[in-house]
This record gives C-alpha cells, structure tokens and sequence, in this order.
C-alpha cells in the first residue's frame, strides 16, 4: 500500500478529534499544507534502513511547510522544495500565522536536524537513500502560554490520539521494514516503543535538538552523532 495513504487516513481521523482547555487552537498541517508534505513524500521510495520519529509539528517548522521538523531554509535549500501550495489552519491563531515558505521565522530545531544530516551526507539523496525523517503526531496545539506538546493534553483526549498516531506509525515502519527506529527524544522513543511492540525492530533515541533542553545548546550535532555511533546506526 501506498505511504501516503496511512496518512490521509491520520489526517482525517486527527482532524475528526476535539480538544478542550488548555488547548486554544489546532493546526493540522497535512490538511492545510498537504502539497508540501506530499513533495516531501517523494523521498519514502523504497525500504529504509533507519528512520528517525520526532513528536509533532513545530509552529515554525511543519506548521509552516507540511515538512516534518520543516525549518524553511532545510525545506528550501536541503530538500529542494521551493513551492508549495499552502491554505490556513483552521481558527489560526493570530500569534502564529502560517505564511509557508514565506515564513521569516527559523525553527531551531529543525535547523539543528536537517544540519546534521546536510553535514554528514552532503545531498538529500544520499540520506534518503537509507534514512527517513516522520513526526509520531500530525497535530500542532497552541493555548494560551504558546504551543503545547501531546503529552500535555488531557489524558482522555489524547488517548485517541494517540491509538491513531500508533496505527499510522506501525503501518508506516512495516512498509519501511527499517533496522533502526530512533525516537528523537523521549517522547517519540517511548511512543514508538508501545506502537512498535510487535514489529522487530531497534528502537533507540538521540537528544532532541530543541532549544528548550540546555543539553542541546552546546554541540548538540557532535552529541547526536556519537549517539547514533554509538548505538550503531552510524559508523
């Protein structure tokens, strides 16, 4: 089956679900800014040995390009997608307009990710050929003290979301048939522990790039890289 398939259907059962307080807004980026993920798509042809799973879309980053960990000069100049057919979020928040790639903003840790993987491998090609780059979460909320992350919904909530996020992302590394599943961060590696129970596969993790985690802001591609050495993904 086609990739993209499993995530029309999270699309479309993320976008069925209805969040309360603290949660003021939610972005859903593969509705508004399918265009950009579905170019970003095209690097999934084909089995991958390593696949990196982050948590959800940051305000400047997918929010903005439908890319995961989407920071505009990474999607523009490493990728190569420089047009992409984008709409609005559904109540956006005024804090947090989308302009696409038209977005002045950077997203640091996106930035950081897409930075590493341009310094070690050169090309897009070269690290697609073996790696690939998904997000556990589609969906971006914004309340009142900015953006919140999945783990700080409401338990009831998040529990649906998170049955759909594990589905999309079982049927997605199964197609993959990867050796290695990094979780970029806590998160995302914990997650995809649960909904990677009965697939073999390695599940590891790195430090997640963002500034918000004082171990990320000193040398934080040098740390990563000894990680992913170190657990063998690399060499």
């Amino acid at each position: 089956m086609n990739i993209l398939t499993f995530y029309q259907q999270l699309r479309d059962d993320a976008n069925a679900l209805k969040f309360s307080l603290p949660v003021l807004s939610v972005y859903n980026p593969l509705k508004y800014a399918w265009d950009g993920f579905e170019q970003y798509m095209k690097f999934s042809v084909g089995k991958k040995r390593v696949v990196f799973v982050g948590m959800n879309p940051g305000p400047y980053g997918m929010a903005q390009t439908g890319v995961p960990f989407g920071e505009i000069n990474a999607v523009k100049n490493f990728l190569g997608i420089t047009n992409i057919f984008i709409t609005k979020p559904e109540n956006e928040n005024p804090a947090y307009p989308v302009k696409g790639l038209e977005c002045s903003r950077s997203e640091i840790s996106g930035k950081r990710l897409w930075g590493l993987f341009h310094e070690r491998f050169g090309t897009s090609e070269k690290f697609f050929a073996e790696h690939f780059v998904l997000n556990y979460c589609p969906l971006l909320f914004i309340g009142q003290h900015g953006n919140y992350t999945p783990d700080k919904i409401k338990r009831d909530e998040s529990a649906r979301l998170f049955e759909i996020c594990d589905l999309c992302l079982k049927n997605v590394v199964e197609a993959f048939e990867p050796e290695f599943i990094i979780g970029i961060g806590n998160f995302a590696f914990k997650r995809s522990q649960i909904a990677l129970k009965d697939v073999n596969v390695n599940i590891t993790k790195i430090l997640h790039p963002s500034p918000a985690s004082p171990a990320a802001n000193h040398g934080w591609s040098e740390k990563v890289t000894e990680q992913l050495i170190t657990s063998g993904v690399w060499q």
